[in-house]
């Protein structure tokens, strides 16, 4: 199906929806918030409880009517499978769920393999991967004893999925396990490649059985999904966004269907067996698969992936936690993830690298034990739930505590665990972590003083801000002056070092964390920099060799706007999650994990490329920054009470609109690019914020403001002179700007493998 066109000027002259009543992160409305024709581009069925394919995508050996499958109104017609037919489906959007079927005729002891694939790159007899124990994931093996509908069991849901590939085995299995281990191929789908792997299938007969009357006809196939529980009406969004970029309208949608299919229910969570085991005691098989861990308390929590590895990591929520306060206002699932962190929290005050499974063995990772205590930051300003965070405050210290004592006399912060997001040199004095600490600094001086107002932490305050003044002075030490950006650590990737990095990750916290926000000419030359080293298809993480990151890429985007750049950020977002979205072997529907530099869908990370994960929260950062930095809507304070509106059209865009709502109300920004019949060529901005807030308005002079609708008129003739309309211009008054014309991408050159450093960086985990 074609993608709906953007919305023209006329369409975005369309007036701001009223404010109405505030809505409750514990009681989600059923229906969206802001209604209108930008729902088009919402990917989450209507219906997730019947979620049908759309094409048949590949067909092999004895089949007959497979067009039925997708047919599925018309019942008097039935697909049929023979011993080795196979049909591969495709559905209209990457999506997750138990797999049924309507069965109306079988026969000769028969059974049914199942296999799944986000990307079309792994479909075939073999599922895509979830662990890295061997390069595919077994097929899922469904006896079908009776016609009538049959689902796989609760445990087989599949976290995602675009393809489902169904046949019956070439060869008849002698056991009805879910996982026999005699389940076979035929001999044509057994590769080179796979048996150098050293994958296994036990009980391969090479002959066929003589007289095999096994045949299962099926008139119909849906996906019960299962992801996001909190809102039986997927489409209930409480954020949009629209623009005159229907490339843009598409990224922003995807992220928020992306953070929709990594939300779960508790119960369905870690794919990863076999780091499960040491709990559960699961004895599944080696290629096996289920996702029947649970991994917190509640009726849904947020995730780093869809297909895996289905747990909470707080890295992952830096980025994904914003997302979704802009788009679902799913918070009771962030409320469960940060539960399930501080629950296993160790008694020196560190918080573990991940939720369950991890936890339990001291899983610590210094990085993402800080994104925790911004993970508290964004629930909080978000929902202002100050019971839960007085709950977790003495938690909350106790951990923060133990982060600020790694910044030693350098002002540098000294890492004492190599974990993060799998990038390697993680150690030492690093850029990154000392970002991260000063701006969780900042963060917690704000939440002692203006929420938790604890007078033992007030008392602490000096301490705290004479460190950040010392970490203010440390950051001298990793800049690197003919680069001009930071080195990575103090030593052998700091500046002129053996194995000298320039991280994209650090050098763009260091933005953000406001650590150098005296010098904004260093925070544009970082940002100019940054830019310069884009390839044909992303930013490089170039202190992980190989790798275009979306979640590095994330705070890149955010740093730009932090520089003053915004252009940039926009110029990346289109550069990077268009291709995401269009390239070969993506899912055109969601943001995957990561991939490599030449642009192929292998994330360096792992050695089979059938492990990445094609939907992943950490990915989702344009979803975040199109409404808190292009149209430039900020919480200054919990739910919005006071806030700040400063948007950047951006040389890219003729008009942007968007908004969402938190537990006070709505906030909308309207932005165009228009023409008056006397005055020339203007920019309008229409707001739209809840009443009883009060805030300021950035748009060229600066106003403070109470809530309520206003508007802002930039004459981009006469000076780009900015007054704030008395009264508000009408329609009648503005023409569409025909002069305007969107630039032209840049032609960049294709990303070099280098193929010895990407051996030497496969992780091998769980």
């Amino acid at each position: 199906m074609a993608p709906p066109r953007p919305l023209d000027a006329e369409c975005q002259v369309a007036s701001i929806v009223p404010a109405s009543n505030a809505i409750s992160h514990t009681s989600l409305p059923r229906q969206a918030v802001f209604p209108g024709p930008w729902e088009d581009y919402i990917k989450a069925p209507a219906d997730k409880s019947r979620i049908h394919p759309e094409r048949v995508f590949k067909i092999d050996g004895s089949v007959s009517s497979p067009e039925a499958l997708v047919n599925w109104q018309d019942n008097s017609v039935s697909t049929t499978l023979n011993p080795g037919g196979l049909v591969t489906l495709e559905f209209a959007e990457n999506i997750a769920g138990l797999a049924c079927f309507d069965i109306t005729f079988v026969s000769g002891d028969s059974h049914l393999a199942l296999a799944f694939s986000e990307s079309p790159k792994f479909t075939g007899r073999l599922s895509d991967a979830t662990t890295d124990r061997q390069e595919r994931d077994l097929p899922l093996y469904l006896p079908i004893e009776q016609i009538g509908y049959t689902c796989v069991r609760p445990e087989f849901v599949r976290g995602a999925f675009k393809y489902l590939t169904i046949y019956i085995p070439e060869h008849r299995p002698k056991r009805k396990d879910i996982w026999s281990e005699e389940l076979t191929l035929s001999l044509s789908e057994i590769s080179d490649n796979y048996l150098d792997t050293h994958q296994k299938h036990l009980g391969l007969h090479n002959e066929k059985a003589h007289n095999d009357t096994r045949r299962i006809s099926i008139s119909s196939l849906y996906i019960n999904c299962t992801a996001f529980p909190s809102n039986p009406n997927p489409r209930a969004y409480t954020g949009y966004f629209s623009s005159s970029s229907s490339l843009l309208n598409r990224i922003w949608y995807s992220g928020a269907y992306t953070l929709q299919l990594t939300t779960i229910d508790p119960a369905e969570g870690s794919a990863l067996i076999d780091y499960n085991r040491q709990i559960d005691n699961n004895t599944a098989p080696q290629g096996s698969w289920y996702s029947n861990f649970t991994i917190g308390n509640g009726t849904a929590i947020t995730t780093d992936g869809a297909k895996r590895d289905r747990m909470a990591y707080p890295g992952d929520m830096a980025i994904a936690v914003p997302g979704i306060a802009v788009s679902t206002y799913d918070m009771v699932a962030v409320r469960t993830a940060l539960d399930s962190l501080f629950i296993r929290q160790y008694a020196d005050g560190g918080l573990p690298y991940a939720g369950p499974p991890m936890g339990y063995n001291g899983e610590f990772s210094d990085t993402y034990h800080l994104h925790t205590l911004l993970g508290v930051w964004n629930y909080v300003l978000f929902t202002d739930d100050v019971p839960w965070l007085q709950d977790h405050w003495g938690a909350y210290l106790q951990a923060f505590e133990h982060s600020l004592a790694k910044v030693d006399l350098t002002g540098l912060f000294h890492v004492t665990s190599g974990n993060d997001w799998l990038r390697p040199g993680m150690t030492g004095h690093n850029l990154e972590a000392t970002s991260l600490m000063y701006y969780v600094l900042q963060l917690t001086l704000r939440l002692a003083d203006e929420i938790i107002k604890d007078p033992y932490a007030k008392a602490q305050f000096g301490r705290w801000k004479n460190l950040g003044e010392r970490m203010e002075r440390g950051m001298e030490i990793l800049w690197c002056e003919e680069s001009g950006l930071y080195g990575d650590n103090v030593g052998r990737r700091g500046c002129g070092g053996t194995e000298e990095a320039l991280p994209q990750d650090g050098n763009s916290w260091v933005i953000l964390s406001g650590i150098i926000s005296n010098n904004s000419t260093r925070q544009m030359q970082i940002s100019q920099n940054l830019r310069k080293r884009w390839t044909k298809y992303g930013a490089p993480a170039t202190e992980f060799p190989n790798v275009i990151s979306p979640f590095a890429s994330s705070f890149e985007l955010l740093a730009h706007c932090a520089a003053g750049n915004p252009d940039a950020a926009v110029e990346l977002t289109e550069l990077m999650w268009g291709y995401m979205l269009d390239g070969e072997g993506f899912t055109n529907s969601t943001c995957v994990e990561g991939y490599r530099i030449d642009g192929d869908i292998q994330y360096p990370a792992y050695w089979s490329s059938a492990r990445n994960s094609h939907a992943h929260g950490w990915s989702t950062g344009p979803t975040m920054l199109f409404l808190t930095e292009i149209l430039g809507i900020k919480l200054e304070t919990p739910l919005g009470r006071k806030w700040t509106i400063a948007p950047h059209l951006t040389k890219w865009l003729k008009n942007a609109r968007g908004g969402f709502a938190t537990g006070l109300g709505r906030f909308e920004v309207v932005l165009r690019r228009m023409k008056t019949r006397t005055l020339g060529r203007v920019e309008v901005l229409d707001i739209d914020t809840p009443r009883g807030s009060e805030g300021t308005v950035v748009f060229g002079p600066t106003w403070d403001v109470k809530g309520g609708k206003s508007q802002y008129i930039k004459y981009l003739d006469h000076d780009s002179r900015v007054e704030m309309a008395t009264k508000a211009l009408m329609d009648s008054e503005l023409m569409e700007d025909d002069e305007w014309v969107k630039p032209e991408m840049e032609e960049r050159p294709v990303g070099v493998v280098d193929w010895k450093a990407l051996e030497e960086h496969y992780v091998v985990g769980p």
